[in-house]
């Protein structure tokens, strides 16, 4: 079984550019159907009004940060289940301890590849992604 490409992949960082190489590193992998927030404010909105299957979130961001996010979509009823990946350019060991303990279902340090991506997504997803 492969992964649904249809997958609608929510990337989350305050950097546009970061964003663009995410949704870039996510296209070679076939994924196509993203939506970008700047922030986990945003972020917000959009898992509000749309039907989001996975969330890519930066760690450190103004406004709201990739843990404060984490903690709402944690928190609420119909998010709570959404499987959430922490993109992080931190490598303190302590930072991804603390994002797996509010429920990252995994994490991954900036700079990546898309392989390692696609890996850790189809983990979360429980699917392997056929490319």
């Amino acid at each position: 079984m492969s992964m649904d490409k249809q997958m609608r992949i929510l990337v989350v960082d305050d950097s546009s550019a970061i964003r663009r190489v995410i949704v870039s590193a996510l296209h070679d992998l076939g994924l196509r159907n993203t939506i970008e927030a700047a922030d986990g404010k945003h972020a917000l909105e959009v898992l509000d009004k749309d039907q989001i299957d996975l969330i890519l979130s930066d760690s450190a961001m103004p406004n709201m940060s990739g843990l404060e996010l984490l903690e709402q979509v944690r928190s609420s009823k119909q998010l709570r289940s959404k499987p959430f990946i922490m993109l992080t350019g931190q490598k303190e060991k302590e930072y991804m301890i603390e994002a797996v303990r509010k429920g990252a279902n995994s994490y991954l340090v900036k700079p990546f590849k898309p392989q390692a991506l696609g890996e850790k997504i189809s983990k979360v997803v429980r699917k392997p992604l056929s490319v």
